[in-house]
């Protein structure tokens, strides 16, 4: 039977330290998450991490704009945003009407204050091993890997999806770790063929239940990064009981990679205070 990589545990780990790098700064870390329009998901989505910031002792604002917010407004108030010395870090809550330009958006951020980290200049710099804000799923899949000591190094790893949020800045990272990448996408030919060989499987395709356990190698490491609401509640992207008993470790849907992500959040809102 898998390990069952818990995402809240991993979290708790992080947030004890950061609370004693949050005591060491002499200020207050600054969030604020942008949200445009009236997504469901979004907003719960940005209601956590604004919580989160509070529990932590930090400043989490929202600032909420309308579902009809045009493009360059929207870059007038990212613009204000950089200019304000309180203000740490900004996150620009995905996805965006599709009226407005998301690259453009990003693009406007102050690299600084890209908590987020996809803006050009800080996924550039993972690609030279100089990260500064690391995206956050990314970064939280690294360090849940680490947390259970799971080896990467020499490893096979696969990573299904190539988004510049999960996939493209994962295989990345998975690579600095000095394991050997295979990126497999919806053109992909035979993903099987691929997955059946992975020593560490990362699945962040947006389809429920994509991944079966005749995808698995037997003793693989499974990371699912989908999370979907369906009629029988919430699952990600791999058929997860199918697949308990065949992988070494996996990562639940939820309470994985979710809390994982908002951990990797807090942790740049406050490395980005401490770079100030």
């Amino acid at each position: 039977m898998a390990i069952i990589l818990d995402g809240k545990t991993v979290a708790a780990s992080v947030y004890q330290k950061l609370l004693l790098d949050i005591s060491l700064l002499g200020k207050i870390p600054k969030l604020v998450v942008v949200l445009v329009g009236e997504d469901g998901a979004s907003q719960t989505y940005v209601k956590m991490k604004t919580r989160k910031c509070l529990e932590l002792g930090l400043s989490g604002e929202t600032l909420m704009l309308s579902a009809d917010t045009t493009e360059e407004v929207l870059l007038q108030k990212i613009a204000e945003l950089n200019q304000d010395p309180e203000v740490d870090g900004i996150l620009v809550q995905l996805p965006l009407p599709r009226s407005i330009n998301r690259l453009k958006v990003i693009r406007s951020l102050d690299p600084m204050k890209d908590v987020d980290g996809l803006h050009p200049d800080n996924l550039g710099r993972i690609l030279q091993g100089d990260g500064r804000y690391i995206p956050c799923t990314p970064q939280g899949i690294i360090e849940m890997l680490h947390f259970y000591k799971i080896p990467i190094a020499g490893k096979k790893a696969v990573v299904i999806g190539r988004s510049e949020i999960v996939g493209k800045p994962i295989a990345q990272l998975l690579l600095a770790q000095d394991a050997t990448v295979t990126i497999c996408h919806s053109k992909t030919q035979d993903i099987r063929a691929h997955t059946r060989s992975a020593d560490i499987l990362v699945v962040a395709a947006g389809k429920p239940k994509l991944v079966q356990a005749d995808w698995i190698k037997p003793g693989a490491v499974v990371i699912d990064v989908g999370i979907h609401r369906t009629d029988g509640g919430i699952v990600g992207d791999v058929d997860f009981e199918s697949i308990l008993p065949v992988a070494s470790a996996i990562s639940p849907v939820p309470g994985g990679v979710g809390p994982m992500t908002i951990a990797m959040l807090m942790r740049n809102v406050v490395l980005a205070a401490s770079l100030k």
